[in-house]
């Protein structure tokens, strides 16, 4: 838990939201949530590759046989006028942002693809140099499809870094966030006539760098069940089931477990229209394991500390439900859009448990030639402090995100982007509020 009892200068910087189905497990931080096990899952099956490979088609910079590496390297420049995600004595700073794609290819058979992509950069602050950090892209995957008879299986390990205190709506508490994440599973899919069963595995791990932010290191076990019937080639119906288990390496939050069991959709009424409707009952218990609760103060220099209490946080058990719906679709070869609505519970950075309502939008144009406008708005009403009982942070607080991306493919090997962004964090404790407005512009190359 993290508490802020002055008006701190954090250390923070940039994020975007950009919903999808089966990205959701990709972004940002992780936090335990009731959801999370199954997003994994989705986007493990994102990256199963269940048709034949066209060799020919795949782009690379080097080959040797059936081996191709394609190298992106690019170069951004963005201008934030609050790096420091703080309400009064915001700091304004130019941010250099050089970074390397990396896309390794390898089929084993004309089914099965061994795959690595990553992408590591760092972010230079020219005026503010202790904000400067590594980034990795939240997308970098290793994955490995084969089957064993008529069952798909899926190995996967996905990792990211980035200074991201920005991409959570809750507020850390201090922007010298720091937060790394790796995951690294097993998925299986067996599809006997119109059942669909799915079994999935992943051990993750969260690493943070910061100030004020250790305790959220931890490790959680994540277990996954669905099993569904296709009622017709349009229709999916069944139901899922969850259990994770969470770790913290240090006794400041409570280790938890958390079960959850409900019913999905699937329905595909076009070739470009999909609606996946979610919707359960969760469970959640805390072990007690905290010794002590986190104070943040300032040194006579004004460079934030962390003080323990030593009074531990009791959280008591409680139950809770979780739905989404999200509805993507190609209205026209030109325009896309997608909607996400949802409720759910979620391991809070500043508190165990953080309750949280949402509404995403996000659409893209291609009306002109070359050119790709995407538009995505969010908007979260949370709750910190979800089970409390003593010594954790309890607030309210709402999260605006509204941001512009412009896409110019200059050529085959070089692209253009402008990107914007504008966050509103609005809280009932008055130093958890801030706005910051971005904007930047980058160009990458593929050696090709």
């Amino acid at each position: 838990m993290i508490r802020r009892f002055h008006a701190i200068p954090p250390w923070a910087r940039k994020a975007v939201f950009n919903l999808c189905l089966v990205q959701a497990a990709l972004q940002a931080t992780s936090r335990a949530s009731a959801q999370p096990a199954i997003l994994n899952t989705l986007a493990a099956q994102a990256a199963i590759s269940t048709h034949p490979i066209d060799l020919e088609a795949l782009p690379y910079t080097f080959k040797s046989g059936d081996f191709r590496l394609l190298l992106s390297p690019s170069v951004g420049m963005e201008w934030s006028d609050n790096i420091n995600l703080a309400k009064t004595n915001v700091l304004r700073d130019f941010i250099l942002e050089p970074m390397l794609n990396v896309n390794a290819n390898y089929p084993i058979t004309q089914v099965n693809l061994l795959r690595l992509d990553f992408g590591v950069g760092y972010d230079e602050y020219l005026q503010h140099g202790d904000y400067s950090s590594w980034r990795a892209n939240s997308g970098s995957r290793l994955s490995f499809d084969t089957y064993i008879k008529d069952i798909l299986i899926n190995l996967h390990d996905r990792f990211s870094f980035a200074q991201d205190a920005a991409a959570q709506s809750v507020d850390t508490g201090t922007g010298d966030y720091g937060s790394g994440m790796n995951v690294v599973g097993v998925t299986g899919t067996w599809r006997p006539n119109n059942l669909n069963i799915e079994l999935g595995y992943d051990h993750e791990n969260t690493l943070t760098t910061g100030t004020a932010i250790q305790s959220q290191n931890a490790s959680t076990e994540l277990f996954t069940g669905r099993a569904g019937w296709k009622f017709g080639p349009a229709t999916t119906a069944g139901l899922e089931s969850t259990y994770s288990s969470t770790s913290y390496d240090q006794a400041v939050l409570n280790n938890s477990s958390t079960y959850t069991i409900g019913a999905y959709g699937q329905w595909h009424p076009g070739t470009y229209f999909n609606i996946t409707p979610r919707a359960g009952f969760s469970i959640f218990q805390f072990q007690q394991t905290s010794e002590s609760s986190e104070v943040i103060d300032l040194t006579p220099t004004g460079n934030p500390i962390v003080v323990l209490t030593g009074k531990p946080i009791q959280t008591s058990d409680f139950n809770s439900w979780y739905a989404d719906l999200t509805m993507s679709h190609d209205f026209t070869q030109a325009l896309s859009y997608s909607l996400s609505a949802g409720h759910d519970i979620e391991g809070g950075i500043q508190s165990d448990e953080v309750s949280e309502s949402y509404l995403r939008i996000s659409s893209t144009w291609k009306i002109i030639r070359d050119f790709d406008l995407h538009g995505a708005l969010s908007y979260v009403h949370g709750q910190q402090g979800i089970g409390n009982v003593s010594g954790n942070l309890a607030e309210t607080y709402n999260w605006y995100v509204g941001s512009v991306d412009v896409r110019r493919q200059l050529s085959k090997r070089i692209r253009l982007s402008l990107n914007s962004r504008f966050t509103f964090r609005a809280s009932n404790i008055e130093n958890l509020g801030y706005t910051q407005a971005m904007v930047g512009l980058q160009v990458a190359y593929a050696f090709q």
